[in-house]
């Protein structure tokens, strides 16, 4: 199995090497795998998808001025 090394915040760190007892590569690998099942999911949904990147940017705009007028933003 390959080695990854990753940079955490100092307040992880130190929150880590406290709980030295929990297996935190077992932690880190199940979140992402959970995060990577996610985009799986959204990647499987995109390759059936006929919608252009045109047709999301104008959707996107919709979506926001439906928004804006439904809280009277300028």
């Amino acid at each position: 199995m390959p080695t990854m090394t990753l940079s955490v915040p100092d307040d992880l760190y130190n929150v880590i090497k406290h709980h030295n007892e929990i297996k935190w590569s077992v932690i880190a690998r199940n979140a992402m795998w959970e995060y990577a099942r996610k985009i799986q999911l959204v990647d499987s949904i995109l390759q059936k998808s006929e919608l252009t990147e045109k047709d999301a940017v104008e959707i996107g705009k919709l979506i926001k001025k439906s928004i804006r007028e439904q809280h009277d933003i300028a």
